[in-house]
């Protein structure tokens, strides 16, 4: 065993951006804390009541690890802090997954291996659009071929600032699946590449103009917006503000203006939060930058 004792860092995760549909994914400055020690029985602290059951996600993924990794588990103390919001879309769920399989490999494994985790956590999690990001940090491009999964890291422009902004309720993710169309004309699949290959240049090298014209998805967003109730109003009020683009972040409910500097996203984020006329109550808004080391592991 390499240690009794693992702290394990995550960062929030936004996946798609726009028109990157299971393939794009950033990770954001909002990071969430997980706490291993072996102990002589399972107890999670630091979340609901609900999720500290031996069903808890972090916990399961752990588990999981092991059994690919071929090592035996330990039954944890595991401590969650984590300020990610579980209305969905920042990759709470993601994090956990990357918490569990991190620390399987920390306390049981040669040490935390960031290639070994995503193989695993895409498997885990059926693709690796959020995992890549949670893990690498920056912006990530993921396929996988049938057997490996291949990540592109790309650095995100410093100039670049994000507006998350969570209304109180959740998107089901298998509902956010069921209203895709199973099939696209050629027409929408063609303006979808040559966008996404815009928008990874424009985020990389802050050309908020560029990011302006090719965040145009057509693939899931015009479905997802309709499972957001407030996602019109919020969206027009933060373009008015001078977000660049507005992005339904991963499948909600969860929303991401991406602002050309800070002054633009305080600007959004104080018109999203007091706009009067179809006023979200109990909206979560927080500014974000970009989440540039991905996954850390200390152990002692």
């Amino acid at each position: 065993m390499s240690g009794c004792r693992a702290v394990v860092r995550v960062p929030a995760t936004s996946a798609n951006v726009g028109v990157g549909y299971d393939c794009l994914g950033l990770a954001l400055s909002l990071e969430a804390t997980f706490i291993f020690e072996v102990a002589d029985r399972l107890s999670i602290d630091g979340c609901e009541e609900r999720f500290r059951g031996e069903d808890n996600l972090v916990w399961t993924s752990y588990l999981d690890a092991c059994r690919r990794l071929y090592v035996r588990p330990h039954r944890l103390h595991i401590t969650i802090h984590s300020p990610i919001p579980l209305s969905g879309g920042l990759g709470s769920s993601s994090a956990c997954v990357v918490a569990g399989i991190a620390a399987a490999q920390a306390l049981n494994a040669s040490g935390f291996d960031p290639k070994g985790s995503l193989e695993i956590a895409t498997l885990l999690e059926g693709h690796p659009d959020n995992v890549a990001p949670a893990i690498m940090g920056g912006l990530v491009s993921s396929f996988s071929d049938g057997r490996h999964t291949h990540s592109l890291r790309f650095e995100i422009a410093e100039c670049l600032a994000f507006v998350a902004i969570a209304p109180p309720y959740e998107v089901r993710t298998a509902d956010a699946r069921k209203v895709m169309p199973q099939s696209v004309p050629t027409e929408t699949a063609v303006w979808q590449i040559g966008h996404c290959v815009a928008a990874v240049h424009a985020l990389t090298t802050g050309d908020a103009g560029l990011l302006a014209v090719s965040c145009q998805d057509r693939l899931h967003e015009p479905y997802r917006s309709q499972l957001i109730a407030d996602y019109e109003p919020l969206r027009r009020t933060a373009l008015a503000a001078g977000a660049a683009a507005y992005l339904i972040s991963g499948s909600g409910s969860t929303m991401l203006a991406v602002c050309d500097g800070r002054k633009a996203a305080e600007r959004v984020a104080c018109s999203v939060t007091n706009m009067v006329e179809n006023r979200v109550e109990g909206l979560w808004v927080r500014i974000l930058g970009t989440h540039t080391t991905g996954t850390t592991v200390e152990l002692g």
